[in-house]
């Protein structure tokens, strides 16, 4: 199935590729440098409803497909990864739980705000010694009166250092299996840790974070068993990889476009670069290998809103996305020769930035090794 946007989907992607083109490009670079998070973009596309494009009319969002909101944010990327992954947290893995299993007091009091800016999330899952393996996630979390207290560390906590509430996965029960709770920033024994220096998104801060003996009341456990929480985040990683997929199409465009205007403005040896073979093979590959990953982002986005098996698919676009605009952004850079390597250009931001999509969602050895089970099975 070839994926041909609708009309609306059209129009949808016009929205954002013209914030993008005026609001967030010219930006990008300035926000890099100042190391901080995007808040005035940030609000911008709440108040464009980007938050809640995944969430139903009757909590504040306006219901769209996944696939409407990986062209969005395919738009974003486009202009800085940076705000696409401070956009992607916010709109799914920092509010999703929320929605899932909070009270109607949570609903009401974050995840609305949160819809609208108001408020900001964040996950906490990876820890120094459990990345991939889930089954390593060493933060406990021991039953008191009216409680639990939480004890563990977690890393790499994309918009931890201005998140105003975390999605923590905990083991819990007899059976320590992963739980699922929310803690809010103010809580007692939560510390927020270092932020991390980064190769690349360096408006997107991300840090460590601690709980010593952190007390989280009853209300606060969004798992409605204790050891529901592994079964929970499966669902949704597979939606995670997408979105990942979309934001690597997105930094790659980028990265041809510029290639484009710079080798048609670029001159050596009497002509223009674009009109020398060496340039336009790598041109080419770079549109065809774009052209491939957009039809299987696109296509696990219609699987997953068709309610159709999509968890082979997701880690094939993932996979191949994200791989694929790795390679775009070094041949970007090859292109622009030594200016590649010159901060005044962007080409270098884009192949920092675009290591990002390697890494969340899944490895591209744990995706290989999902998608062999899928189809050795």
């Amino acid at each position: 199935m070839d994926f041909e946007p609708t009309s609306e989907q059209r129009a949808i992607r016009d929205t954002f590729a013209r914030f993008a083109d005026e609001r967030v490009a010219p930006q990008a670079a300035a926000l890099d440098a100042a190391h901080q998070f995007p808040r005035e973009l940030f609000g911008q596309l709440a108040d464009m409803g980007l938050f809640g494009m995944r969430y139903p009319e009757e909590v504040g969002g306006s219901g769209t497909g996944l696939a409407e909101f990986c062209l969005a944010l395919e738009e974003i990327a486009r202009g800085s990864m940076s705000l696409a992954g401070c956009a992607a947290m916010q709109s799914l893995m920092g509010t999703k739980f929320l929605h899932m299993l909070g009270s109607g007091e949570v609903l009401e009091r974050l995840f609305k705000p949160a819809l609208k800016g108001e408020r900001i999330g964040a996950i906490c899952m990876t820890e120094p010694d459990a990345g991939s393996d889930l089954d390593s996630i060493a933060t406990q979390a021991r039953k008191v009166d009216g409680g639990y207290v939480l004890n563990g560390r977690k890393t790499w906590v994309t918009s931890a250092p201005v998140a105003d509430f975390f999605t923590v996965f905990a083991r819990a029960g007899e059976a320590r299996k992963l739980t699922i709770f929310l803690v809010e920033r103010g809580f007692k024994g939560l510390a927020i840790g270092r932020q991390i220096e980064k190769m690349g998104v360096w408006a997107l801060p991300t840090s460590e974070l601690a709980f010593e003996d952190c007390f989280v009341p009853d209300s606060h456990r969004l798992s409605k068993e204790e050891g529901d929480g592994e079964g929970h985040l499966r669902k949704t990683l597979a939606e995670i990889r997408i979105i990942t997929g979309a934001m690597a199409l997105g930094v790659a465009r980028a990265a041809l476009q510029a290639a484009l205007r710079y080798a048609a403005e670029r001159r050596q040896f009497g002509s223009a670069i674009n009109r020398y073979q060496a340039i336009q093979l790598k041109l080419a590959e770079m549109a065809t290998g774009l052209e491939a990953a957009t039809q299987l982002v696109y296509r696990a986005a219609w699987l997953c809103d068709a309610d159709k098996p999509h968890r082979k698919e997701a880690a094939m676009a993932k996979l191949f996305a994200s791989e694929t605009a790795a390679s775009v952004c070094d041949q970007a850079a090859r292109i622009f020769a030594s200016y590649g390597y010159a901060m005044e250009y962007p080409a270098q931001r884009y192949l920092r930035d675009v290591r990002f999509t390697l890494i969340g969602g899944g490895t591209s050895e744990i995706l290989k090794l999902i998608i062999a089970k899928e189809v050795c099975a």
